[in-house]
């Protein structure tokens, strides 16, 4: 395997970059199944990039930088039960990117991102979830009216960094994301993201997001590490 891929502008997260799990996700659709996938650098956008097979290793580069590795790996953790649909309007009230957004023009959280995803997770009241709404547009669908995987892995993204709290801290960016995909969403339908912390070791914050339809239903899950600068 030796391929190329380009991630499109409006699929960005920090400005000039690729959103980290929709990069996340395009490594994960090359391997097939589930996958745990370490972002080395900040992907770029708008040009050709290689994808390179090594054994059960799928790389990202652009030229000689590694910018992304990918692996067979599963989030290995247990959702807490979703809120209903209301309920995940309520918290997205009290999204904080609102009031205060490291990247407000993120593809996938950003409020200054009209054609986005605009998944904005807030506090759920007496817990420490993050939830949001969600229902895709028709320009996020395949042929069948589903979305693609790599959109489900970025729907799965962001709702993680408000769950260990970027808009306290400044900024965190994605290091690592394990997920498992069960079911694609459908263009049209309600949807409910959830995030909730994991815990932390120094520079690195961990969280688990999940991806529920309005039923009830576990359509995708996520373990991810977020990074904040040195």
């Amino acid at each position: 395997m030796s391929e190329t891929v380009t991630i499109e502008e409006r699929f960005n997260g920090p400005e000039g970059s690729g959103n980290g799990g929709y990069t996340c996700g395009l490594l994960a659709r090359e391997l097939g199944g589930e996958a745990e996938v370490t972002l080395r650098r900040p992907p770029p956008l708008d040009r050709p990039l290689a994808l390179v097979r090594e054994g059960e290793r799928i790389c990202l580069l652009d030229g000689e930088l590694l910018v992304a590795e990918c692996r067979p790996g599963r989030p290995d953790l247990d959702p807490p039960a979703p809120p209903s649909f209301a309920e995940a309007e309520a918290a997205a009230r009290r999204y904080p990117g609102f009031v205060s957004h490291p990247f407000s023009t993120c593809f996938v959280c950003g409020p200054d991102r009209p054609d986005g995803l605009r998944i904005f997770a807030g506090p759920l009241d007496g817990s420490d979830v993050v939830a949001a709404p969600w229902i895709p547009d028709a320009s996020l669908g395949d042929a069948n009216g589903r979305v693609a995987e790599e959109l489900v892995w970025a729907a799965l993204d962001c709702p993680g960094a408000f769950a260990v709290g970027v808009t306290e801290r400044g900024e965190a960016v994605l290091g690592r994301m394990a997920a498992r995909i069960d079911a694609t969403p459908r263009v049209g339908e309600r949807h409910v993201v959830i995030a909730w912390p994991l815990g932390e070791d120094g520079r690195k914050l961990y969280a688990g997001t999940a991806l529920f339809a309005e039923s009830g239903d576990l359509l995708g899950l996520s373990r991810q590490t977020w990074i904040v600068p040195s």
